[in-house]
């Protein structure tokens, strides 16, 4: 695993973009210290942004799913997998992610 960056220097609610092994990965935070990765290329747009889209959550066959929506055309992307919500034949690459003594490893 590679060592990323401080979990603080991560807002809550946001995410941050940085470059593992020569991809653009995007990596989130979440209120509750939740730490998601996927692929930063948006699809739709065909722009690295997936970093700067806005977290939400909506319900999807009685659970809560936690998504980032491309700051673009608004897709939303499913953080835990990297699905798109709103069109099933799209998925970011997702990454295994972790927090070790509070340095974010992907």
């Amino acid at each position: 695993m590679n060592e990323i960056c401080k979990l603080d220097d991560i807002i809550p609610e946001t995410g941050v973009c940085a470059l593992v092994n020569g991809e653009q990965v995007a990596i989130f935070r979440t209120h509750h210290d939740e730490v998601y990765a996927m692929h930063n290329f948006d699809p739709f747009s065909q722009a690295n942004v997936i970093s700067r889209g806005l977290l939400g959550s909506c319900e999807i066959d009685g659970q809560k799913v936690r998504y980032v929506a491309s700051p673009m055309y608004k897709q939303r992307f499913d953080l835990a997998t990297g699905k798109c919500i709103d069109d099933e034949q799209v998925a970011l690459k997702s990454y295994p992610v972790s927090v070790t003594n509070g340095v974010v490893m992907i």
